[in-house]
């Protein structure tokens, strides 16, 4: 068995925030794979706490500001990575916000404006990078995208990020059809509850968290790491007919009615 199965591969991380995100998590073992890896980071504000990570990879790696909501950004970071590679294997959008206050009032309160930034961020990004990218994946490739389960369940005080990751998982199928015949794979990992810097901004996320851990089948610690083989599955040849789909990495509860 080859064990860099991503040897010679081109990756794009987006969304690592600190050493508990799930990206980060996923990006080591694209890493351990042997896929070299280009991080983007967003704002000044998490600079130094990506470069700090992915010093772990050596000094070679490529990390550089790139804003989701932002075109020019877009455009900039891409022309950015086309100088360092004139190829991409892989991308990784783990990317997703909502203004706080649409995580803790009722959801019929959510203003126009709250919910075209969190359907921005958190949905369009995933076709915007897209766009980017599919063009540099000339031998073909593989996008994946984290989801939640408040995308078909109704969880308290998710409100506008359930109705975006719905949306997600939507534009990853339409994508996956019209990226298809170029060998590109869309794909979505639905996470169970995980212990991240974006999941603390969820009220209640300690009760979400409780449940799960009660009633999966499986015992889920709420730990990113439990999400890295699925990730690295999702992107190698394991799974090279594998593409619009969601696979829930959960322990089990998506699968339980009470």
């Amino acid at each position: 068995m080859n064990d860099k199965p991503l040897a010679g591969k081109v990756g794009l991380v987006f969304g690592v925030a600190n050493k508990r995100s799930i990206a980060w998590a996923i990006a080591k073992a694209w890493h351990e794979a042997g896929a070299t890896l280009i991080f983007n980071y967003q704002g000044e504000r998490l600079k130094e706490n990506v470069e700090e990570l992915v010093s772990e990879f050596g000094e070679d790696v490529a990390l550089a500001p790139c804003d989701v909501s932002s075109d020019e950004e877009l455009k900039t970071f891409f022309d950015w990575v086309k100088t360092k590679t004139d190829r991409v294997d892989l991308l990784l959008h783990s990317v997703a916000f909502a203004p706080k206050e649409t995580l803790a009032e009722p959801f019929q309160n959510t203003s126009r404006e709250n919910f075209r930034v969190a359907l921005d961020i958190s949905t369009y990004s995933l076709v915007a990078l897209a766009q980017h990218a599919a063009p540099l994946m000339t031998q073909g490739g593989s996008i994946v995208a984290m989801t939640y389960h408040g995308s078909t369940k109704v969880l308290p005080n998710y409100n506008v990020m359930g109705v975006a990751k719905a949306g997600l998982e939507c534009a990853a199928r339409y994508l996956a059809y019209e990226l298809g015949p170029q060998n590109i794979r869309v794909n979505c990992i639905s996470a169970g509850p995980t212990n991240t810097l974006a999941a603390r901004g969820i009220k209640g996320f300690g009760s979400m968290l409780d449940i799960v851990k009660e009633k999966a089948p499986l015992p889920w610690k709420g730990e990113a790491a439990a999400l890295a083989g699925t990730g690295l599955y999702l992107v190698s040849d394991a799974s090279q007919f594998v593409t619009g789909q969601v696979l829930y990495v959960d322990g089990g509860y998506e699968i339980m009615g009470m």
